[in-house]
């Protein structure tokens, strides 16, 4: 066995420079996807305080019961019993302080 694939390169936790070049090159995109997750769902909150803006103003109740199980439940057909937990925390962060 070669020093090189012998030693892992820091920070990847590869054992070959190859590997932790790719490595490097796929959490790049993974901060740059992460970036835009988190712009989006800022982009959500602010969308979903609008809602609930008119809604109040309307007379209506800050939370949509109904609505919010179609998004648990279109979140879980997506993604499996994870996305119910994601969509939970969408929730829970467009929703505000209840």
């Amino acid at each position: 066995m070669s020093t090189e694939t012998a030693t892992a390169v820091p920070d990847t936790g590869a054992r070959t420079p190859q590997a932790a070049e790719l490595i490097t090159d796929a959490r790049s995109r993974i901060d740059d996807l992460d970036g835009r997750i988190i712009g989006l769902v800022q982009e959500r909150m602010a969308v979903s305080a609008v809602i609930q803006r008119e809604r109040i103003a309307s007379g209506g109740r800050r939370v949509n019961l109904a609505r919010e199980m179609e998004i648990l439940a279109h979140y879980r057909d997506q993604l499996g019993r994870p996305g119910t937990a994601l969509a939970m925390t969408l929730l829970e962060l467009s929703r505000g302080q209840i």
